[in-house]
């Protein structure tokens, strides 16, 4: 198609984007509001596939083994694209939005510290708004709508590529949450990769005063373990990261602890480095068992490679990225975040004014388990601004703006970017075939994807099960009521922007 009916489909994408606004504002809130961890995404789920399947959609639910994972589908034929972002919240970072101190709407609850909870209102939207113009124009293509499902413990994409969620795809458009809107192509530097594992040692218990010589302690396997793993630091690479908590020790010290687990994050910049300290981790592992006469077994709870983004697909968006622009901010949030990088500790610099140039370069020092899609089908991400800079990131100050209008305008922004990049892809052919050859003779020439998760692996529904089991009924009375309210702001009675709290 000539380059002038493609600026005015785009033209008229992008309008009925714009009719979707409402749609995408009440998406983010419900989403805010319902504020799950990994796992048990359920009223997020549920809502989201709701709205899907009212608008044409075809669900298929429970993917790849996650009561909470889903995949909707329409159209007919290719190209076959895939539009992704996460749901999941975070620990322990509850808080009302639109106002710039720390209150947590449920105390010690869970929240949107990340802004999870806006990255499917960009799909939805630009979703719908292409679905109606290819309906209206009869262009072929499919679109794939899923959500990542637990990114926060690093658990899902891969168990999502190993059952096969995209074989069928051509391209995969992934959005996040960000201070501007910004993309960039190439292996991602920083954290790389990740094995996340849980290691399981099994002792014997005794009375710990009366009779510990006939006790086998799993607590001190554990123990001996983190001590072994923190000398060995000094021996590592400087680029690598571990973490790793104790997350059962016993129930009470008279008691030699016959079960004590430890889980472990192990980061590494490349593939290799990161199954070398993954073997090392094992090894040591191995050994405290050794010497406290206990076992131990593991189980792999997530991974993810390092992410490589296409850059022929990070091209495409970048020009729509520069045709958008970020949104027109008005006073109010500037102020509100000036106020709230000021209550994280950060510089008060305000919004954004001016979208980013493509990066060719990237870097981040976190993981994210995109990196597994990106090695089985071209992929690349979409940041949109609806949020600021300078905040700590994984807290509470993450959340301030993410169900007010700063969040709803760089949403709709995202949205807009999306559509168009997808209509691109949809009517010019030559992209999808320059994005495979990217793929085919570039980025995978040299290096072949193997997934660090193991066919028998499965992914860890449990975690996360008693924590909201405790939290869910105390946020349930905060859930966003959009039949009552126009936004989820008015409904908790803030004025935005509120920067102070009341006398």
């Amino acid at each position: 198609m000539n380059d002038v009916n493609t600026s005015v489909l785009k033209t008229r994408v992008i309008e009925l984007v714009n009719e979707h606004a409402k749609l995408a504002q009440v998406i983010n809130d419900s989403l805010f509001s319902f504020g799950e961890l990994g796992f048990h995404e359920v009223e997020t789920s549920r809502y989201l596939t709701a709205t899907l399947e009212r608008h044409g959609f075809k669900v298929e639910r429970g993917v790849a083994g996650m009561p909470t994972g889903w995949v909707a589908r329409w159209g007919s034929g290719g190209p076959v694209i895939a539009l992704g972002s996460d749901t999941d919240a975070l620990p322990n970072v509850s808080q009302k939005p639109g106002v710039a101190y720390h209150e947590p709407l449920v105390e010690g609850g869970p929240g949107h510290g990340e802004g999870h909870n806006s990255g499917q209102a960009v799909n939805i939207a630009a979703a719908l708004a292409l679905k109606e113009l290819m309906q209206n124009e009869g262009l072929p293509g499919t679109l794939v709508l899923w959500p990542g499902i637990a990114e926060e413990l690093l658990a899902g994409k891969a168990f999502q590529v190993r059952d096969g969620l995209f074989n069928d795809v051509d391209a995969v458009l992934f959005t996040h949450v960000g201070a501007n809107l910004e993309t960039g192509w190439g292996e991602v530097r920083g954290a790389g990769g990740l094995i996340s594992v849980e290691y399981a040692f099994h002792g014997a218990s005794a009375h710990a005063a009366a009779a510990p010589w006939r006790g086998r302690s799993a607590l001190d396997a554990v123990e001996l373990m983190n001590m072994g793993w923190n000398v060995r630091r000094e021996h590592l690479r400087p680029e690598q990261r571990s973490h790793y908590i104790i997350t059962y020790g016993g129930e009470q010290p008279n008691v030699v602890p016959a079960l004590a687990k430890v889980w472990y994050y192990i980061r590494e910049t490349d593939v290799e480095n990161v199954r070398k300290n993954f073997g090392i981790c094992n090894r040591i592992a191995d050994g405290a068992a050794m010497m406290t006469d206990t076992e131990v077994t593991r189980r792999v709870l997530g991974a993810s490679w390092p992410r490589h983004y296409n850059r022929v697909l990070a091209e495409t968006l970048q020009r729509n990225i520069e045709r958008i622009g970020v949104p027109e901010w008005t006073e109010d949030d500037n102020a509100f975040a000036r106020a709230v990088q000021r209550a994280a500790g950060g510089e008060p610099v305000g919004l954004t004014t001016e979208p980013a140039a493509i990066s060719t370069s990237p870097f981040s020092p976190g993981t994210d388990d995109i990196g597994d899609v990106s090695w089985v089908v071209p992929t690349v991400q979409l940041r949109y601004p609806a949020n600021m800079r300078n905040l700590p990131g994984h807290h509470w100050s993450n959340a301030m703006a993410m169900a007010t209008p700063i969040a709803h305008k760089g949403v709709v922004c995202g949205a807009k970017v999306l559509a168009a990049t997808v209509l691109d892809l949809l009517l010019k052919p030559e992209l999808i075939a320059e994005t495979k050859r990217y793929f085919t003779e570039v980025q995978t020439k040299d290096k072949q994807y193997e997934p660090f998760i193991g066919p028998d692996d499965k992914p860890p529904v449990d975690l996360n099960k008693d924590a909201m089991d405790r939290f869910r009924p105390l946020m349930r009375p905060f859930y966003y009521q959009a039949d009552k309210y126009d936004t989820y702001l008015e409904q908790l009675g803030v004025s935005y922007p509120q920067l102070e709290r009341p006398a």
